[in-house]
C-alpha cells in the first residue's frame, strides 16, 4: 500500500513523458504495480504494436453495478512551446503545480489512483469502483476503443461513469461530437505560363473551402442551436491545407483537413451533404474526393436523471451544471455501456495544451474531498 498523497502521485505521473506519439507503458506499468500491490484487480489491453496500453482496475463486488472513473494518460506535445519550467518535472509554485498534463488530465488520475488505494483498505464495499486509463485520446479518442469492447465482459454495467477531464470540478452533461475529414483535390500539372489550360488543384481546394464556409454560414443562421454551448451551433473548420510544388508549376494535388463539431440535434452526415451539394454544382466536382479520418460521438446526458443528483450531492453546493466546448471519451462510454456519463475533474481547460500548464492545489484538494465522499457512499 502506497502512502503517497495525490500531489506526490501527480508529480510521479508528470515525470512520464506520455506524449501521444510516444509509448505510455512505463506509466501504465507504474500504476499497475502500485494498484496490484494493494490487491486491486488489473486488466491490460494493448495496441497491435504492443507499445501502448489501456488499463482497467477494479475493486469491490463483481456482481454489482458500481462507479467507473476514466482518464486518458496521453498528453499533447511540448515542442515549440516556451515553457519557463521543465514540462515533465512537476514544479510547485504559488499554490499551483506546473507540468505537462497536470490539468489535462493527470491531476484527476492521481486523485483517482489515491481513491482506489483507499478503497482497497476498506473492509468491504457495497459497490465496486473501477478505474479505466486510456491512450491516444488527444489524437481522436482512438485508444480507448480497444478496451470498451471488453468492458461488458469484465464488469457489470456501471451506474455512473465519471470522465475526469478538467471542468474545475463542475459537472458537464454534454459536449459536441466530432468528425475529421480529408479532401483530396487532384489537378493537372503543367507549366504556369500555360496555366489556364490545366486544372489547378489549389483552385479546386479553394472551392472546397468555399463550400465549407458557405455551409457554416447556413448552419449559424439556421434553427438548430443549443444555447448551453459557447458557440451554440455545429461548427465546420478547416485546419490544414497543403498543395503545390513550385510557383511555375500548376499544382496537381492539394489536400485539406477539416472537422465538423456537431450539436446533438444535428448529425455530421447532414452537414457533409450540404458541403457535397455545393461542390457538385461547381466544375471542380470530379476533381475532389473525401476520406473520413476519425470520429467520436457527442455526449448529451439529461440533467434530470438520478446520476446527476447523485454526483451533485458529492460536490460543493455551488457546483455548476454545464456543457463543454471540447470533446471527451464520454460519448464512446455511453455508446458502448449505455450508462449515465458525466464529465467532472480538477483543473481548467483554459490552461491545457499551453506552455506552463498547471493545476491549482485547491483543485486537487477538492477532487480528493469528492472521492472521500464517494468512498463513504460505496462502503458497506
Amino acid at each position: 500500500m502506497s502512502n503517497l498523497s495525490s500531489i506526490q502521485l501527480l508529480k510521479k505521473l508528470v515525470a512520464f513523458d506520455t506524449t501521444s506519439y510516444k509509448s505510455n507503458l512505463e506509466l501504465i506499468m507504474f500504476v499497475k504495480n502500485l494498484l496490484e500491490s494493494a490487491g486491486i484487480s488489473i486488466t491490460l489491453n494493448f495496441n497491435p504494436e504492443q507499445t501502448k496500453a489501456n488499463l482497467l482496475a477494479s475493486i469491490g463486488p463483481k456482481d454489482q453495478a458500481g462507479i467507473l472513473l476514466s482518464g486518458h494518460t496521453d498528453v499533447v506535445p511540448v515542442e515549440g512551446q516556451a515553457w519557463s519550467t521543465e514540462p515533465f518535472h512537476a514544479v510547485i509554485k504559488d499554490d499551483k503545480i506546473f507540468g505537462r498534463g497536470t490539468a489535462d488530465m493527470k491531476g484527476f488520475i492521481a486523485c483517482a489512483i489515491q481513491a482506489m488505494l483507499k478503497a482497497a483498505q476498506m473492509p468491504e464495499l457495497a459497490k465496486p469502483l473501477h478505474l479505466c486509463l486510456s491512450y491516444d485520446e488527444e489524437i481522436g479518442c482512438i485508444g480507448v476503443r480497444g478496451i470498451l469492447g471488453l468492458l461488458s465482459e469484465l464488469i457489470i454495467q456501471p451506474e455512473l461513469c465519471v470522465i475526469g477531464e478538467p471542468t474545475s470540478m463542475n459537472i458537464a452533461t454534454g459536449h459536441k461530437g466530432k468528425a475529421v475529414f480529408k479532401a483530396i483535390c487532384r489537378g493537372q500539372e503543367g507549366h504556369s505560363a500555360l496555366a489556364p489550360l490545366y486544372v489547378n488543384a489549389i483552385y479546386c481546394a479553394q472551392n472546397v473551402v468555399e463550400a465549407i464556409t458557405t455551409t457554416q454560414k447556413q448552419i449559424a443562421e439556421g434553427p438548430i442551436v443549443d444555447m448551453d454551448y459557447d458557440v451554440p451551433y455545429t461548427t465546420v473548420h478547416v485546419g490544414k491545407i497543403q498543395g503545390g510544388k513550385a510557383l511555375n508549376i500548376v499544382p496537381n494535388e492539394c489536400v485539406l483537413d477539416y472537422e465538423i463539431r456537431n450539436v446533438a440535434e444535428q448529425d455530421t452526415e447532414s452537414v457533409q451533404a450540404k458541403i457535397f451539394e455545393y461542390i457538385e454544382q461547381s466544375p471542380y466536382a470530379k476533381f475532389v474526393s473525401f476520406q473520413e479520418i476519425n470520429q467520436y460521438p457527442g455526449l448529451n446526458t439529461s440533467t434530470t436523471i438520478q446520476a446527476v443528483k447523485f454526483l451533485q450531492n458529492l460536490l460543493d453546493p455551488a457546483t455548476a451544471l454545464q456543457k463543454i466546448s471540447f470533446g471527451t471519451e464520454g460519448g464512446l462510454f455511453h455508446q458502448q455501456l449505455n450508462s449515465a456519463v458525466l464529465v467532472c475533474g480538477p483543473g481548467s481547460i483554459q490552461v491545457a495544451h499551453k506552455p506552463d500548464e498547471y493545476i491549482e492545489i485547491s483543485q486537487m484538494q477538492q477532487c480528493d474531498a469528492f472521492f472521500e465522499r464517494l468512498l463513504s457512499h460505496i462502503k458497506r
